[in-house]
C-alpha cells in the first residue's frame, strides 16, 4: 500500500510538470504579436486547462501523501473531465483550422492568402466586421508592418530583394497589396499603381499607401490572420496531443493504484481479525 501511495504521489508530481507546457502554450498564444494577441479569446481554453491540471495534481499529490481518500476521489474525478476537455480542445483546434493555406506566387518567395479558401466558425468570427475592426486595430497598433523595413549597406532593399523575402502571413496579407493587382514596389509598405489595376480582386481597390490603412481592410489581411492562427494552433496542438497521451497513461495507472489502496484498506480489518483469532490464549494456572 505504501508503494501504491508513492506511485500516485510520483504520478501527480509528473502531472504537475505536464501542466506547465499546457499553461505555457496558452501564455505563448496570448503573447504572440501580430496574430493571437489580437484574438484574446482563443488562448483561454488552454490557460484554464493548464491551471486546472496544475491545481488538481497538487490535490492528488497531497491525497497520496496523507492517504486522504476524499482528495484522491476528487483528483480522479476532475482529472477525467480535464482529459475530456483537452480532447475536445484538440478536436476543436483542428476542426476550425482545417482549411486554407498559402499559395506560391510566380517569381516570389513569399506566399499569399485568400479568404474564400477558409470556412467555418473561425473564419466567420474573424471576418465579422464588428470583430475585424478590433483585430485590425490591434495589428495596426502592433506596428507589424512598420517593422518590415530593411536596409543593405545603409541602402533600402530593392524590389528584387523584397521578392526574395519569406514574409509571415500577416506581413504578406496586411502590409502589401496582392501581387495580381499589379502595383509597383517602392518600399515594403509603399506601392504605386503600375499601368492601372489588373485582376478582379476587390482588395486591389482597398489598398492604400496611408500607413494607418495599408491593406488592413483587405480580405487578404483576414486570410493572413487565419493562416497565422492556424500555424500557431497546430504547434500547440502537437504538444497537447503528446501531453494527452501521457495523461491518459498516468490516469489509468493512478486509478489502478487507487483501487489497490481501497482493496487493501478493506482487507486490513479482516486480516487483523484473523491474526487475533489465530493467536494462542494463555493457559490459566
Amino acid at each position: 500500500m505504501r508503494t501504491s501511495n508513492h506511485l500516485i504521489g510520483f504520478l501527480n508530481f509528473l502531472t504537475f510538470l505536464l501542466s506547465i507546457p499546457i499553461l505555457g502554450g496558452g501564455i505563448w498564444l496570448s503573447t504572440r504579436a501580430n496574430n493571437t494577441d489580437c484574438l484574446k479569446f482563443l488562448q483561454w481554453p488552454l490557460i484554464v486547462i493548464g491551471v486546472s491540471l496544475m491545481t488538481i495534481s497538487l490535490a492528488g499529490f497531497a491525497g497520496a501523501c496523507y492517504r486522504n481518500t476524499v482528495l484522491m476521489r476528487l483528483y480522479l474525478f476532475v482529472m477525467f473531465f480535464i482529459i475530456a476537455a483537452l480532447i475536445g480542445f484538440i478536436i476543436f483546434a483542428y476542426a476550425v483550422t482545417d482549411k486554407g493555406s498559402g499559395h506560391q506566387v510566380p517569381n516570389r518567395v513569399y506566399s499569399e492568402y485568400y479568404l474564400q479558401e477558409y470556412s467555418g466558425w473561425l473564419k466567420d468570427r474573424v471576418a465579422d466586421e464588428s470583430y475585424w475592426s478590433k483585430i485590425s486595430s490591434c495589428i495596426r497598433d502592433s506596428k507589424a508592418c512598420g517593422k518590415m523595413g530593411r536596409t543593405v549597406g545603409g541602402v533600402p532593399e530593392t524590389a528584387d530583394m523584397f521578392y526574395l523575402r519569406k514574409l509571415n502571413p500577416i506581413e504578406s496579407g496586411c502590409c502589401k497589396p496582392p501581387t495580381e493587382c499589379g502595383y509597383v514596389y517602392v518600399n515594403e509598405t509603399f506601392w504605386n499603381p503600375g499601368g492601372g489595376l489588373v485582376g478582379s480582386n476587390l482588395d486591389c481597390s482597398k489598398w492604400s499607401n496611408e500607413q494607418d490603412q495599408l491593406c488592413y481592410s483587405c480580405d487578404s489581411c483576414k486570410a493572413g490572420v487565419l493562416a497565422s492562427l492556424k500555424k500557431s494552433w497546430r504547434k500547440v496542438s502537437v504538444i497537447n496531443i503528446v501531453v494527452l497521451i501521457i495523461l491518459v497513461i498516468f490516469y489509468v495507472v493512478g486509478y489502478a493504484a487507487f483501487r489497490n489502496n481501497r482493496r487493501m484498506d478493506n482487507d486490513e480489518p479482516f486480516g487483523e481479525a484473523r491474526m487475533t483469532k489465530a493467536r494462542p490464549s494463555r493457559i490459566q494456572l
